[in-house]
């Protein structure tokens, strides 16, 4: 007898239907998987066979095979198990094969058989549901997780016994309730935890420093990249590490997306499944390619695509090697990564907001007014030289963070606080929302003069900068859309010279000598 069973397997970070074919034939008894499976896929015989015999079920003493289709894609991880030993059952006739039609099964077998939890439940459990899949029987750690995902009955058992008493509709389990999200009450919870966290990073505590702040709170509006450069303990990172409390909450798309990467790494909470906090991503400079864009086998997300939807802090940018930052360019642009390897290809989103923190020269002094610089000129050009013309073209605002003096530093902050400034920055969010656009710096090019609504004044001065400047035509498109979000903060309907004077700023202010 042949029995069709629904499971799935995690291939980066997406879910991919794997049929399980089992067939029992009258031969000697021994148990073959075939299908491209990977050592944890072969090795599930040992624990399906234990988890089988452990419940008091009688495990079959013929020839059992099981393919697992298609047969071209690679299977790993163990949560195979589960679907195995149900389609083993129903090929011996303990199980109904109604009782598994429309339904998927997605959990590591323990030699008792308890189910154990496997990583990116939601992805798989999404893409069970896109195939058709009605009802999902998972462990009941991923079952919050799982729930999630709308469209799809998730059932969170014990262990197999359990599963299988539910099949024969012996004792049935109630199904766990989904979550009811909406947009709306995203954005009060996560409103309401930024409340409640008294140790949230706040902006009213870095003293002076007024124009960093106003580049953080103009890269918070419309989502740009930034580049802070400045001597050694002018306040870089503490200004970077406060950026996520001025960010809008996610949408709830924005959050499934996040909890899916999330869960194809590692274990989510089990008591709030969908992360509501945007990510924030603060690689090592010793960050290698592979761990910045992803890799591995199985192919496992990296730092760009953890810290989809969120930020991604790069302190000490010159630091990195340079094949690391080489391979951003092509991410800041396309907002994904595609990896091709012998054997498999896949692509993971990587739409994130970079934050760059850099010192002028290997000593960190250069120009800075406060200490004497001990490098000579080809020192600060090789250290400057490291970070390419071309990426440093794709960040939108660079912005000088300078050496504070003690007077500055003992006084109080007079600064305003983040839910301050997050307010202003959501209200600039609104605007763009209503143009059709989430933030500023995803503006189109096809769309971007009418979007931006220059006038003419505002346009005859950016010429005339890209003139004198030799700015490209990239950060032209750059500057334009700055102005634009410094607009939406001043809530004017149209970008005028003041507003390109000030984005231009950030754009002439990174063509001095210091990076």
């Amino acid at each position: 007898m042949v029995s069709r069973v629904c499971g799935t397997a995690l291939t980066g970070i997406d879910g991919v239907c794997v049929e399980v074919e089992v067939r029992i034939s009258s031969q000697l008894p021994r148990v073959d998987i075939v299908g491209l499976p990977e050592a944890a896929v072969r090795e599930s015989a040992a624990r399906v066979r234990a988890a089988i015999s452990s419940i008091g079920e009688k495990f079959p003493d013929r020839r059992v095979t099981i393919n697992l289709a298609p047969a071209n894609l690679k299977k790993s991880g163990a949560g195979l198990d589960l679907p195995i030993a149900i389609g083993i059952l129903a090929a011996s006739g303990a199980i109904e094969a109604e009782a598994i039609e429309g339904r998927v099964f997605i959990a590591e077998l323990a030699l008792d058989g308890r189910l154990r939890p496997v990583r990116g439940a939601l992805a798989q459990v999404i893409a069970a549901r896109d195939k058709g899949c009605t009802a999902a029987f998972v462990a009941k750690e991923n079952a919050n997780e799982s729930a999630v995902a709308p469209g799809i009955e998730v059932f969170g058992a014990n262990d197999l016994e359990q599963v299988i008493v539910h099949l024969r509709e012996a004792v049935m389990m109630p199904p766990r309730v989904p979550p009811d999200f909406a947009d709306a009450d995203i954005h009060a919870d996560m409103h309401a935890d930024m409340h409640a966290d008294k140790s949230r990073l706040c902006l009213s505590e870095v003293k002076g420093q007024e124009g960093a702040k106003r580049a953080l709170e103009v890269a918070a509006a419309g989502g740009h990249a930034l580049l802070l450069s400045g001597p050694p303990g002018s306040g870089k990172t503490m200004l970077a590490r406060r950026l996520p409390g001025l960010l809008p909450p996610m949408y709830i798309e924005e959050a499934l997306e996040v909890t899916q990467i999330q869960g194809s790494t590692l274990q989510v909470n089990a008591e709030r499944p969908l992360i509501r906090t945007r990510p924030f991503r603060s690689p090592h400079h010793t960050a290698s390619s592979a761990g910045m864009l992803g890799g591995g086998s199985p192919a496992m997300p990296g730092e760009v695509t953890l810290a989809h939807r969120g930020v991604l802090f790069l302190d000490e940018l010159p630091e990195f090697d340079r094949r690391t930052l080489e391979s951003l360019r092509e991410v800041l642009e396309g907002r994904k990564v595609r990896l091709a390897r012998a054997g498999f290809s896949c692509v993971f989103p990587a739409h994130f907001q970079l934050i760059a923190a850099a010192n002028p020269c290997p000593c960190g002094w250069y120009q800075s007014g406060v200490r004497d610089c001990r490098c000579d000129d080809n020192a600060i050009a090789r250290y400057q030289q490291r970070v390419s013309g071309p990426l440093l073209d794709r960040i939108d605002l660079h912005v000088t963070v300078p050496a504070q003096p003690w007077s500055q530093l003992e006084g109080p902050s007079n600064g305003p606080t983040s839910a301050e400034v997050r307010e202003r920055v959501l209200d600039a969010r609104k605007r763009q929302n209503d143009r059709g656009v989430r933030c500023n710096a995803e503006i189109p090019d096809a769309k971007l003069e009418v979007l931006v609504a220059a006038t003419p004044e505002a346009n005859a001065l950016l010429g005339r900068a890209v003139d004198r400047f030799k700015l490209s035509a990239r950060a032209a498109r750059h500057v334009l859309r700055s102005a634009r979000t410094i607009a939406d903060l001043a809530q004017m309907p149209k970008v005028e010279p003041a507003s390109i004077a000030e984005a231009l700023a950030t754009r002439i202010e990174s063509r001095t000598p210091a990076i």
